[in-house]
């Protein structure tokens, strides 16, 4: 994939043809979940300020999808962690349904040096080529490098959170260790422990001693993915660490498996993904991020 020159940045910019040869962020669907549901929800940008932006990581320029209320500033800030697809529609979508409710939402393009996970058809294809490749410590100076531009574009750092999906869900446990100046996280179906690999050294369950940020945890226990025993180890070591376990929460939706939030997919369990979007709003709000 072609990237834009380095020499042309700007703290702020919106994308186009000449600056990023890609299609849009956040429009349209990953190749690998289509055809979309019929309840796929869109939320219209009415009132915001939403669409493509950039900034500088390590050299390289990130494009991230974000929106926030049109006209304000001094807003809590909210990072979306996309799922394997990129950031693809619904993470755009989502950014959005933050805004509405007065947040800064920016979803960065974790994938940018790797390829463009949405064109490729299965997961499996995902995998190999783009997941298997991200570095875990890459992907934190990403976020690092998010927080400061929303910081210098609206955004109130004092007041953060991270919401992360799926392979986001992992990241955000990460991210919540890495920067304790958050005020809270929620990891939707996150992994936490696994394989360790050169691009994923620890997970989420070997860090939880250092965890000073209050995460919330939301999964299916019909996952097949993320067995029951490794949330209830990170239970454990969380117990163990610097908060004592206090802060962070688990909820198991007992007939939810993976991606139940996810509502352009078949996995998407409505009343579920409702009761976990207002846990995960009533939990920003009631940690400060609001």
């Amino acid at each position: 994939m072609l990237k834009p020159e380095i020499d042309s940045l700007v703290p702020h910019v919106p994308f186009d043809r000449r600056t990023f040869l890609k299609a849009a962020l956040g429009t349209g669907f990953a190749a690998a979940v289509l055809p979309v549901s019929a309840q796929t929800i869109h939320t219209d940008a009415e009132g915001l300020d939403a669409g493509e932006v950039g900034f500088e990581s390590n050299g390289t320029l990130i494009p991230a999808y974000r929106a926030q209320p049109r006209g304000k500033t001094h807003l809590p800030v909210i990072v979306v962690v996309h799922e394997a697809f990129g950031v693809h529609e619904h993470i755009a979508d989502v950014c959005r349904r933050f805004a509405k409710l007065g947040y800064l939402a920016v979803a960065p393009d974790l994938f940018v040096r790797e390829g463009d996970a949405s064109a490729y058809p299965t997961i499996q294809q995902i995998d190999q080529n783009i997941l298997s490749k991200v570095p875990d410590a890459q992907a934190m100076s990403d976020l690092d490098a998010t927080v400061a531009w929303a910081g210098q574009h609206g955004g109130d750092p004092k007041r953060l959170g991270i919401n992360g999906f799926c392979w986001g869900g992992r990241i955000a446990w990460l991210y919540a260790e890495h920067n304790p100046r958050m005020r809270a996280a929620v990891s939707w179906y996150g992994r936490v422990a696994g394989q360790h690999t050169q691009t994923m050294p620890e997970n989420p369950l070997d860090l939880a001693g250092e965890l000073q940020v209050p995460v919330l945890g939301l999964y299916g226990r019909q996952d097949q993915g993320i067995p029951q025993d490794t949330l209830a180890q990170m239970k454990q070591a969380i117990a163990q660490g610097p908060q004592g376990g206090r802060g962070s929460e688990f909820v198991v939706y007992d007939d939810a498996g993976h991606a139940f939030f996810a509502d352009y997919r078949p996995s998407y369990r409505k009343a579920d993904a409702e009761d976990a979007w207002r846990r995960t709003l009533a939990w920003f709000s009631g940690h400060g991020v609001a």
